[in-house]
Order: C-alpha cells, then sequence, then structure tokens
C-alpha cells in the first residue's frame, strides 16, 4: 500500500540530495575561512596590483626578524599571497624594515617606518578593561609608533590614525579575549 507512495517520493529525494550537494560548506575551523580584506605585509602596494605584482616567492616570509608574514600556498588564507595575522604575531617595524628591502617582484616598496600604511588600529571600548576600571595601557605601552599612534586621553583609548601604521603590536599585545583594539587592514577602509 505504502509502495506507490515510495516511488512517487525518489525524484524528490533525489533532487534534495543534489541540492544539497550545490550548498557551500561551512569551513571546519575559523582558519579556512576566506576573508575578502587581509593585513599585507608593510610596503605592500595597493591590493588589486600587489596580488597581481606578488610571486609568492616567500622571501618576505624569509627575512622577517618577527616571523610575522606568513604565506598559505593553498590560497585559502590570504588569496594565495603573504598575509600578517595580528594576533598571532604582529609586523614589529623593524629596524631592517627586512621585508620591503628585499621583495624581489616589487609588490612590497620600500618606505620609512613613519609612512607605513599596513591598516589602522580600531579601540573596542565595550571590550576593554579600561572602562571597567583597570588600568591597563598595555596596547598604548608596547606600540612601536609610541604616542604618534596610541594615548590615553580622558582614560580612553585614542587612536591617532595618522601616526598608526597598522603593525598589529596592540592587537597581539591586548589582554582581552575577543581583542578590545583591532586592526582594520588598509584594503577595508
Amino acid at each position: 500500500m505504502l509502495k506507490p507512495l515510495t516511488k512517487a517520493a525518489e525524484p524528490i529525494e533525489r533532487a534534495l540530495r543534489e541540492f544539497e550537494s550545490l550548498a557551500p560548506r561551512t569551513p571546519a575551523t575559523s582558519n579556512q575561512i576566506r576573508r575578502e580584506h587581509w593585513i599585507r605585509p608593510p610596503g605592500a602596494l595597493l591590493e588589486a596590483d600587489f596580488l597581481a605584482t606578488c610571486s609568492r616567492c616567500a622571501v618576505c616570509v624569509s627575512v622577517c626578524p618577527a616571523n610575522c608574514i606568513k604565506i598559505d600556498t593553498s590560497g585559502v588564507r590570504g588569496n594565495g599571497a603573504p598575509y600578517i595575522v595580528p594576533s598571532e604575531m604582529a609586523c614589529v617595524v623593524c629596524d631592517g624594515l627586512h621585508c620591503m628591502q628585499n621583495c624581489p617582484s616589487g609588490a612590497l616598496v620600500f618606505t620609512p617606518a613613519a609612512e607605513i600604511d599596513i591598516g589602522t588600529a580600531v579601540w573596542h571600548e565595550h571590550l576593554c578593561v579600561r572602562p571597567r576600571g583597570e588600568d591597563c595601557t598595555i596596547c598604548v605601552d608596547h606600540c612601536p609608533m609610541g604616542s604618534a599612534a596610541l594615548t590615553i586621553e580622558s582614560g580612553r583609548v585614542k587612536v591617532n590614525e595618522e601616526g598608526c601604521v597598522g603593525c598589529g603590536v596592540c592587537e597581539q599585545q591586548c589582554p582581552t579575549t575577543p581583542k578590545s583594539i583591532t586592526v582594520t587592514p588598509k584594503s577595508a577602509r
């Protein structure tokens, strides 16, 4: 008695299975998420030019004294080009600016430290411990650009966008989870 009903449902079930196979899969981990904007090494050309010019040779990765520059040859992270994840390891704006000095493709152009534009720090007051009465100054104290980039004014962290190079030391050193100061990549502005 149920045989005709089961037979009638088969094409619908087959179509449903095919439809489900076309749906995008959710990545298993956040490391597999493709982002539209990535923090690039210092001196990077504008995003489209950087992606077109970078040879993915990984010289910048090998010469970085902070080991902050990464490259994912699978292309999942950073679209296959060098990138930085400040919460893991920030750019320290090293004295030699080695990544820019050694880039053979021209994707990284030498830029004086004060003129580097990797991105801009953004303070998220609702995540910070300062408004809750803690006298934390870790982000300000560790910033390689000093008061040109970060200060405390009226008890609040103030980011000077003109002085902030977006290196991410503030983000890396921030003790809160989630981070109360993060870097917005220059390509996202």
